[in-house]
């Protein structure tokens, strides 16, 4: 009797830690809880090979109708809540990371081992079997979890208002199978007697029972309300991931997603505010309006793949042609603004410049491309971002128009009077 209530006492104690680590995960992440899984996988396959009790049906080992058993219910629990994608990854842990022991243990067995000075020499062989259970184990468990999770769900049919019965079906049919699969290899690696199958069959029916009922009682009164949890010194780690994220989000908002240059709503804003920022004092403000000539070729004959590729390029080149003194908006398609705090003239040096950068561009050369810009700048007859913006665009036009590849931004003899005009003002 002492050793049964022993094995309840283990179970709960287990399950009791295990859902309060599941709890907490949106405080202390999912991480916490796979990696408690994880690390009582040694445990349980060290257990289940050399540590057995007797009871009135058999022999039972704590490793498989306890910890076992109750990781089971763990990765059923993780898929209720979570999904299928989140229970894959505590599976394919394991199983790569015993992989990975295997291999090693085969590499240690090469070295020449020196005693140590009381004569102990590491037990190799105890290495091996041990390795080679949990290898067959964990590849049990592979399956084990694809099993459950499709009889939860054919079962969902039939017992949806049922959860207990189906929980309990689900557990004890995935039980059986993995007590024979783990026993078959148990039998020739450890020499297990059939004594240790009936008496793990019915241990672990037993731990089926028990852990249906508390993870049904889990379920109704702890998972169905919110959690509060008061914040102290132990949210450092969450207070560090959230100023990381928040930097991450200022740093982004108001970005384009494929170039990572700023959108067009940015333009708006920003333009809106040079401009109020440059009326007061005259300071000068150029706009340069940049569209890659001859672009959809490059999607109707390569894909849109490349024409992405063609766009991040030429962002980047904008991006170092413009320096830290002036902002690149992605403002269409494959049309680019710059605002440029600098007189017209600058500006039109900056357009140039961008047309032999573009043209010289690895990312760009290979398809020929070249660009036009059409520049305007912040004067006495331009005084709003609209106004720039439709001077610019209409220069941009007239660079296609003549043949494409070169940058307009010519002043006419009114212009000239206006930006004069203006300059003087300030």
């Amino acid at each position: 009797m002492l050793n049964g209530f022993l094995l309840l006492a283990e179970a709960v104690l287990y399950f009791g830690v295990m859902v309060t680590l599941f709890r907490l995960r949106d405080r202390i992440g999912l991480g916490v809880f796979i990696c408690a899984l994880g690390v009582m996988h040694f445990l349980e396959t060290y257990l289940a090979s050399v540590f057995y009790v007797a009871l009135p049906f058999g022999m039972v080992s704590p490793g498989s109708a306890v910890l076992f058993s109750g990781k089971l219910v763990m990765l059923l629990l993780l898929y209720i809540k979570e999904d299928a994608a989140t229970v894959r990854q505590p599976i394919h842990g394991l199983l790569l990371g015993n992989a990975l022991m295997i291999g090693l243990v085969l590499i240690l067995r090469l070295h020449t081992i020196s005693p140590l000075a009381d004569g102990k020499l590491p037990d190799i062989g105890f290495i091996d079997q041990l390795g080679w259970l949990m290898v067959w184990g964990t590849s049990l468990l592979f399956v084990d979890a694809i099993l459950i999770i499709l009889l939860y769900e054919k079962l969902g049919r039939y017992l949806r208002n049922a959860p207990f019965a189906r929980i309990l079906v689900c557990v004890a049919c995935v039980l059986t199978f993995d007590q024979a699969g783990f026993f078959t290899a148990l039998h020739f690696v450890a020499g297990a007697p059939i004594a240790v199958f009936f008496g793990g069959w019915f241990a672990k029916m037993g731990a089926a029972l028990v852990y249906s009922l508390m993870l049904i009682a889990y379920l109704k009164w702890f998972e169905a309300r919110p959690i509060t949890v008061p914040r102290g010194l132990s949210d450092i780690f969450d207070t560090l991931t959230y100023r990381e994220r928040y930097e991450a989000l200022v740093k982004h908002v108001g970005r384009d997603g494929l170039t990572g240059l700023l959108h067009r709503g940015s333009f708006e804003t920003d333009g809106e505010a040079a401009i109020a920022a440059s009326l007061p004092t005259a300071k000068p403000l150029s706009l340069l309006i940049v569209d890659v000539d001859h672009f959809k070729s490059i999607n109707d004959r390569f894909g849109h793949t490349e024409g992405d590729k063609v766009l991040k390029s030429i962002a980047a080149v904008l991006t170092e042609a413009a320096g830290a003194e002036h902002k690149v908006f992605r403002i269409g398609g494959e049309e680019f603004a710059i605002l440029c705090a600098q007189p017209h003239a600058v500006a039109r040096l900056l357009g140039e410049s961008i047309r032999h950068a573009v043209k010289a561009s690895a990312g760009t050369s290979k398809f020929d491309l070249t660009v036009s810009v059409g520049i305007s700048s912040l004067s006495e007859t331009t005084r709003c971002l609209a106004d720039v913006f439709a001077l610019a665009d209409q220069r941009l036009y007239k660079a296609k128009a003549a043949g494409r590849d070169r940058v307009v931004g010519e002043l006419g003899d009114a212009q000239v009077e206006s930006l004069d005009a203006w300059t003087r003002s300030a």
